[in-house]
């Protein structure tokens, strides 16, 4: 569903107006080898967070660790919005962060492996607040042997 700003309350609309989206050159795609041998990563927007760990905060534009073997009882939705509906994430997990449905992918070929680690922002941040925790993280995905990403945007 595409949601047009004059169709948003004016409160809204005037908020996301003064958001500076950064522009990008246009990139070709590359081919590049088959999912099956690809080691995948989990990247969510959900501000999904470990029981116990830092919740995340308004403008944060960190990220978080979420060990691939976390199980989905131990994960917390700290994402910070009044708008922000969670009850799919109460239901299931996986539809902000499908950790279930990637292991399965991996157990039946269809991907290469999992990252030994996956990763939460929390949507809503101003890009330049990622931009320093964004380069660190594909450090930390280039040790991984990570070579693709899911990008869950929530």
């Amino acid at each position: 569903m595409v949601k047009r700003l004059s169709d948003m309350p004016e409160v809204e609309a005037n908020h996301l107006r003064r958001i500076e989206c950064p522009t990008y050159e246009d990139t070709p795609a590359l081919a590049g080898k088959p999912l099956r041998e690809r080691r995948i990563v989990l990247i969510s927007t959900a501000g999904l967070h470990k029981r116990g760990d830092r919740p995340f905060q308004p403008g944060d534009g960190s990220y978080r660790v979420i060990p691939a073997g976390t199980p989905a009882s131990d994960l917390v939705m700290s994402h910070i919005s009044v708008n922000f509906d969670r009850t799919g994430f109460q239901q299931d997990h996986n539809v902000v962060f499908p950790i279930d449905r990637l292991r399965e992918l991996a157990a039946e070929g269809i991907v290469g492996s999992m990252a030994s680690v996956h990763y939460s922002f929390m949507g809503a941040f101003p890009p330049q607040a990622a931009e320093p925790h964004a380069k660190h993280l594909a450090g930390l995905l280039k040790q991984d042997g990570v070579d693709a990403a899911l990008l869950v945007p929530v």
